[in-house]
Order: structure tokens, then sequence, then C-alpha cells
């Protein structure tokens, strides 16, 4: 039975659920995988790691991210069983291992995988996060994005379905993609947002800052109307009316932490004097959370 310790494979980069480096284990072959439709042949998928999104097209899919690799042969199997088309294009949202760590696999099958280029960079050259000190290895070859683009948007298009690849600036990461399927009005985020209700890492260390994600938040806001489904990098399918929760949870969070920054407090100060302490309640799974959250905000601004 194979298992693998969640901070081996940088989950902990997408959310806190424990004290650092007690992270459960993996029983892969008790993962199973779950199928949302979203209209419009347009699909979510849930397993463990980051959200799926997949869209079908007359001669091909397209499909957001990969999850872990020992889930490949689950999640290749849960998008047959949505149709026997093949995965033309692997969109990687930012380079964390519970979304890319798939990649051999799909394209082995033959998907291209699309990112921005700085995923390709990292996923390159191996990365260490920030607040953990967790390290992830260079990757092979054949796991590093074969597509890339540099900024602004992108078009993907198969079998008459479009997916529109948006980069925004030092977000979640340096190499963060949102997704739009226009025709069937869903978004996927990436780790830019989360429907845990739960505060969201900020990989400071590999290019992450508080006011990209909050330039996220507000382009999904922009675009988003009553009816459309966000697929969020992880927890259940969400509403614009989560989006804006979260939002609004980023700004207070960077308006708070900005302001005892510029007065030149430290960010051991910082971390005591609990800022977002109203707010841990609901948003904080503990005080690790908690604590975390207010140092990657904290080290947004470049500070030590």
């Amino acid at each position: 039975m194979r298992k693998l310790a969640l901070a081996a494979m940088g989950l902990a980069a997408a959310f806190w659920t424990g004290a650092a480096g007690a992270q459960p284990l993996i029983d892969w072959d008790k993962i199973q995988i779950k199928t949302i439709d979203l209209g419009n042949k347009t699909y979510m998928l849930e397993g463990q790691g980051g959200n799926i999104t997949v869209a079908v097209g007359t001669d091909g899919i397209i499909v957001v991210d990969g999850q872990f690799a020992p889930l490949s042969d689950k999640i290749k199997a849960a998008i047959k069983a949505i149709s026997p088309l093949p995965i033309k294009y692997l969109i990687n949202t930012h380079f964390h291992g519970d979304h890319t760590g798939g990649n051999v696999n799909f394209a082995k099958d033959g998907a291209t995988i699309v990112a921005h280029d700085n995923i390709r960079v990292r996923l390159a050259a191996g990365t260490v996060a920030g607040l953990t000190g967790a390290k992830a290895a260079p990757q092979p070859a054949e796991a590093l994005p074969k597509q890339t683009y540099l900024g602004g948007s992108i078009v993907l298009e198969v079998g008459g379905r479009k997916a529109r690849l948006t980069h925004v600036a030092n977000a979640h990461t340096d190499g963060d993609s949102w997704v739009w399927f226009e025709d069937a009005n869903v978004i996927a985020t990436g780790d830019n947002f989360n429907n845990l209700k739960r505060y969201q890492n900020v990989d400071f260390a590999n290019g992450g800052d508080i006011r990209g994600m909050i330039r996220a938040n507000a382009a999904f806001l922009e675009i988003a109307n009553e009816s459309t489904k966000v697929v969020p990098g992880h927890g259940g399918l969400a509403t614009r009316a989560d989006v804006v929760e979260f939002h609004a949870m980023t700004v207070t969070s960077k308006e708070r932490i900005e302001k005892l920054v510029n007065a030149g407090k430290t960010e051991a100060e910082v971390v005591a004097m609990k800022p977002m302490k109203d707010y841990d309640v609901k948003w904080g799974p503990n005080e690790q959370a908690a604590e975390g959250h207010v140092k990657n905000v904290y080290r947004s601004f470049g500070r030590l």
C-alpha cells in the first residue's frame, strides 16, 4: 500500500492543517475521485490536493491541474468516464506538487503541459517553501511545461472549447494562472482562492504577495455573476459570494498588517499583536495557521 508524507509533496503550501512536520500520511488506495457536472461539458474533479477542472470539446479535452502522481490512473479513469477523447492540454495553475505532481503521467499520454514560464523555471530548479522550509527537488524534463507564456492572457482552444489563461503577477506564487471557460461560466482559480474558509498560504519565498492575491480575486469578481461556478484551488465548488468573502479577508489582512509594517514593527512584534484575532476565529484553524498568515502577509512587503 503506497503512502507518502504530505509535506514531501508540498501540500502544506496550500493551507495549514496541523503542526509543521506532523502532516498525516496519505493512503492513496483509499482516495476516491469525485466528479461534479458544471454544465456545458465542463466538470470539477475532487480527490487529494488541488481541484481539477475538465472541459470537453468535440475532438479533445482541456484539463486544469493534475493533483499527485499516485492518483493519475484514478484521475484518468474519471475523465474517461466523462469522455473517451484524448487530453490535449494540461494546464498548471502554479508549481506546487499537489497541482503538478501528475505532469509526467499526463505528458506520457500526449498531453501538452501549459503554464506561465515561471512554473517551468521553478519546477526545473527545485524550490524551498518560505514558512516550513520544505524542499521540492528539481523535476525531470518530462514534468516541465512545454508551452509557456510570460504575462497577460493566452487562449487555448480544443474542439470549440476555449480556455483563457491569465497571469496574476506575484500572487500565491510568481507563476499563477487562472482559467476562464466563458461558454460554461466557470472560473478555475488555482490557489489564489480557496473555499475552505481558511487563510491561504502566500508563498513569499517563491514570489508570492498578498497584493497579487487581492488583484486575482478582484479579477474573479469582475467577470463573475451570480450563476458563475468557481472551482477553487481547495474546498468545494464555490460561488461569487464565496469569493467576495475571501477577497474581503485578504484586503483586511493587507491593510492591518501593512499599517504595522509601515510603523516599523518587526515580524515578531506583529505576530504577538495578533492583528487578525477577530478573523482567526473563523479563518485560522489553529494558532500555527493564524501566525503563519500574519508572517505571509508581513513578508509580502519584503521585511524580515
